[in-house]
């Protein structure tokens, strides 16, 4: 059969795209692509991991085909060192999912190798999770998924191991807690050792990563933890759904909040002392959802305050935009944008910029998120009658500069 009758008779059969092409160029047989199909439907995974493990198709023959169908570039995984902080800018989950491995990064774009570049799912939840811009890269296949258990596997082992070699007890770190009813969770439940251990490590992955919050969530068959880093949110663990409820106790013990109530929002907070002179704030709030307690804590660090404003990743003309304004004898700077942007952080550096000894610094905030020595800070409390305005016109009267 000729090239051009072989295309006719796949496009008879329903193939088309890089199917009908591998078919047409000979590097598989038609009957073996029906099969692959087949089977990639009803295992949910990629036609041409079923060609490859099949053996009815060469990975390096696919590629070629699909580099030239696509227009895309090819690359020999072999010839590249992969950057493992480039990797893990994509959740494992998701690397696992899609048989894809970020390559690297230029600017706004992210390089994605790819074995089967029909899977445009991969693109758009991956761009959705990264906020990055995509660019696919063919590999081949099976080199593609040694590389892929290799990579992981070495991220896995560069997780920081947050034991007793770090000078860290898990199970008896210094953290506020509280003497509340356990209802049907038990004491013996929310000071379980692995419990203990596991939420405390997860807060101090947390802080050593940067993160500015920590979701833990429940759904109705999985439970998740997530960190929201530079402002985007990525998936760290799976616990088990059935310790749930013993993790959501065990937070909401450590921030006092009532263990029995899981009908109504709850707030509160945790300090956790690393050490003698350092100490981190998190902020704690519970939310009732259709399959139990959703806790998330914003980490409160009060050394990200004093970091200076070289650490807020400002753009220079955006720098010294901030540094003119705070320099000026008066008016008014706006801080705006979205969850874990940093507006807290630089609005917090630029008060530790302006605080010297021969300046008056008052401020109302609702909470006082991070502790600044030498700046008067004043939690509002609206059911007492200390709501901003009160508070701003107390301030008028206590000589203040800033």
């Amino acid at each position: 059969m000729s090239a051009n009758e072989t295309f006719v008779a796949g496009a008879a059969r329903g193939l088309g795209g890089l199917p009908q092409r591998l078919v047409q160029d000979g590097v598989v047989e038609e009957s073996a692509m029906l099969v692959a199909l087949q089977n990639a439907k009803e295992r949910r995974t990629s036609f041409v991991t079923q060609l490859v493990s099949n053996g009815a198709a060469q990975a390096r023959d696919i590629a070629i085909a699909a580099a030239s169908e696509f227009g895309v570039p090819l690359l020999d995984l072999d010839s590249i060192q992969l950057d493992l902080d480039t990797v893990k800018l994509v959740t494992d989950k998701l690397l696992q999912k899609h048989r894809v491995l970020p390559l690297f990064k230029r600017g706004k774009r992210l390089f994605l190798g790819v074995a089967d570049p029909t899977n445009l799912l991969s693109v758009d939840e991956i761009k959705f999770q990264t906020g990055l811009g995509i660019e696919a890269i063919v590999v081949e296949d099976d080199k593609l998924q040694a590389a892929l258990d290799k990579t992981l596997e070495q991220v896995d082992t560069q997780m920081p191991n947050l034991g007793d070699e770090d000078g860290f007890d898990l199970e008896n770190l210094d953290v506020s807690g509280g003497e509340q009813e356990f209802d049907t969770i038990t004491r013996d439940d929310v000071e379980d050792a692995p419990i203990v251990r596991f939420v405390n490590k997860l807060m101090l992955d947390a802080i050593r990563r940067g993160a500015s919050d920590i979701h833990f969530e429940p759904y109705e068959k999985t439970y998740r933890v997530r960190f929201r880093m530079d402002g985007v949110l990525k998936e760290i663990a799976q616990p088990p759904v059935q310790l749930s409820q013993k993790i959501s106790a065990r937070l909401k013990v450590m921030s006092r909040l009532d263990i029995a109530e899981r009908r109504v929002p709850q707030d509160g907070r945790i300090k956790m002392k690393l050490s003698k002179t350092r100490a981190i704030d998190f902020r704690v709030s519970s939310c009732p959802t259709l399959y139990g307690e959703k806790i998330v804590l914003r980490i409160l660090d009060p050394s990200s305050a004093m970091l200076g404003i070289d650490a807020l990743g400002y753009e220079p003309f955006q720098r010294e935009l901030y540094l003119k304004y705070l320099a000026k004898p008066q008016g008014m700077i706006l801080v705006t944008g979205p969850t874990g942007s940093g507006k807290t952080v630089s609005l917090y550096t630029g008060l530790n910029i302006l605080n010297r000894e021969d300046t008056n610094i008052s401020t109302a905030e609702d909470p006082a998120e991070i502790n600044l020595p030498g700046v008067n800070q004043v939690n509002v409390n609206p059911k007492v009658g200390l709501t901003f305005a009160a508070a701003l016109r107390a301030f008028l009267r206590q000589d203040p500069d800033v």
